[in-house]
């Protein structure tokens, strides 16, 4: 399909092949859209817009390397006058606080109509915030996360089940410190046991 002069050059990030494969075959559909790179880690987000200079990237949340929200604020800070939309699976409201903060003016979920998407890029080109209603509903019903960064780091670090002393030692922290901020963060969630403080907090979008 020939494209317009005026097409929207778009970035992808997604690391898995057929779903980012998917999406830059039916966005490529439109004459007014154009997908002119793609790369399957967060990592790979930053070389990519230096060297293709896209309009709009549309970025996942989980990839290797770096996260999509970690690469969001990294895109917007190098090149802020890329605009960012995240197509996530995980469509988590703590994960809409911190996108929002990252400078993201877009956030979708990947069983979007192709043809609704097309039009969040299109609506967020023209300098608007798209976000999924049902998942703005459920930021605002979660609220803010109670937990400070360390407590969220540590809990995150101890969510895979390892001893208190592999969770210090990967942070390099004391174990008392990382006792106290585990006991305190299962305390803001009321949790039983650190495992249940991780679900909680994972299931909310306060974990990464």
């Amino acid at each position: 399909m020939t494209k317009r002069e005026d097409a929207i050059r778009i970035l992808l990030a997604d690391d898995q092949a057929l779903v980012r494969g998917a999406l830059a075959t039916l966005l490529g559909l439109e004459d007014d859209l154009e997908v002119i790179a793609q790369v399957g880690r967060g990592d790979e987000v930053l070389p990519a817009a230096a060297e293709h200079r896209p309009d709009i990237a549309l970025l996942d949340v989980e990839m290797p390397g770096i996260d999509g929200l970690t690469a969001a604020a990294r895109l917007r800070a190098a090149h802020p006058g890329v605009r960012i939309v995240i197509v996530t699976t995980f469509g988590r409201a703590g994960y809409l606080s911190r996108a929002l903060s990252a400078g993201v003016t877009g956030y979708v979920v990947k069983d979007t109509p192709a043809a609704e998407l097309a039009d969040v890029v299109r609506r967020v080109m023209r300098g608007e915030t798209v976000i999924d209603a049902a998942l703005a509903t459920d930021a605002l019903t979660a609220g803010p996360s109670p937990l400070t960064p360390r407590e969220a780091e540590v809990l995150a670090a101890a969510r895979d089940g390892g001893t208190i002393s592999d969770v210090a030692r990967g942070l390099h922290l004391s174990e008392g410190t990382t006792r106290n901020h585990l006991s305190s963060a299962m305390q803001k969630l009321e949790a039983r046991t650190r495992a249940d403080a991780a679900r909680i907090a994972e299931d909310r979008g306060w974990l990464l």
